[in-house]
């Protein structure tokens, strides 16, 4: 476990879990320069800490390893651990620039080895069941607003939180990106905090997100609409709501607010014991069956089993590069619109 600190201690946990549970698996050692947070990770998990990975894989065989040091020294560290033979788990964002996420995904094909980005909303349960729903989607509004911490100020709100949604739609729609437009501001941190983007597909679909790190609720949703239907998933309740309109014509008939209201309707019933219903005429709303689960641990998982079936991993090097590749163009469009307004 490479960075034991706010995201590491997460990794720790599940690594520890999963072999307490008899799966493949054992926690080995731990790397932190923090001299504090790698004692409490050695005190409470009873492994080897070391300062740096060059002492750790000096003294330890090694056949994987979980990155979850800052953005800035992903590259710097996947280059030693890769050399050495180790496969990895970087977390989101793969690296701080296009050419250090390029550095990686060579490093891996020349060495043999397998990298898998830690793009954690791949493996929520809600976004999962949602995959075998898609028929051409249209339109998306997404939502992800947190408070603010200190973690993760080495990113703007875009590499940060933003990435996931961009990651997930992006592979929804399966269309190249026509044009994006976007505007972010600093608030409480010297880099962007809130962002609100808007990209088109070369198919024609939509995308509005909106993503904040100085909010004073935590919101996580993502809505769709697809011919014939309206989706709604909450990735935190990993709840997946459907609204059906079998003859195509209900929806169309339907004005903005008419189409808010269903979503509040949808929401109320999400908790309901039988959720099905008819929020309209010529509507069906119903809730998918998801089966709940730790999205970090379904990717430690899936990392794990990769591993040991020399399996394709589920977020290679490439798509996380792509994910980078699209939220970098995001930066640069908020630049651009910074530099026209005067921001």
């Amino acid at each position: 476990m490479v960075g034991a600190g706010a995201f590491g201690r997460n990794h720790l946990r599940v690594y520890r879990e999963l072999e307490m549970a008899g799966a493949p698996v054992q926690l080995a050692a731990v790397v932190d320069r923090d001299a504090a947070a790698l004692s409490a990770a050695t005190e409470r998990y009873g492994i080897p800490g070391f300062a740096s990975i060059e002492e750790c894989l000096a003294a330890s065989k090694l056949d994987a390893a979980s990155l979850c040091v800052p953005t800035m020294h992903h590259a710097a560290c996947a280059r030693t651990l890769l050399a050495a033979g180790v496969d990895l788990l970087i977390e989101k964002p793969i690296a701080a620039s296009l050419a250090e996420a390029d550095e990686i995904a060579r490093l891996a094909r020349d060495l043999g080895r397998t990298v898998q980005v830690g793009h954690l909303e791949r493996f929520n349960p809600a976004v999962r069941a949602v995959r075998g729903l898609l028929h051409r989607p249209m339109f998306f509004e997404v939502h992800r607003l947190s408070v603010f911490t200190p973690r993760s100020l080495d990113v703007d709100v875009v590499l940060d939180v933003m990435i996931h949604d961009l990651d997930l739609v992006t592979s929804f729609v399966d269309s190249p990106v026509r044009e994006v437009r976007a505007v972010g501001l600093p608030v409480l941190s010297g880099k962007v905090d809130i962002a609100n983007v808007r990209l088109e597909f070369e198919n024609g679909c939509v995308a509005n997100f909106t993503a904040s790190r100085v909010s004073t609720e935590r919101v996580r949703k993502m809505r769709f609409f697809q011919p014939r239907q309206y989706l709604s998933l909450d990735f935190a309740r990993q709840d997946l709501l459907i609204i059906d309109a079998p003859d195509g014509a209900a929806l169309a008939g339907l004005d903005a607010a008419q189409l808010a209201a269903m979503a509040s309707a949808a929401a109320s019933l999400s908790n309901a014991a039988n959720p099905g219903g008819a929020p309209a005429p010529g509507l069906s709303l119903r809730k998918a069956a998801v089966e709940p689960g730790e999205p970090l641990r379904l990717e430690i998982e899936s990392f794990v089993e990769a591993l040991r079936t020399h399996a394709r991993p589920e977020v290679t090097a490439e798509e996380g590069r792509a994910a980078l590749a699209l939220a970098l163009q995001v930066i640069a469009a908020i630049a651009a619109h910074a530099r026209r307004t005067g921001l």
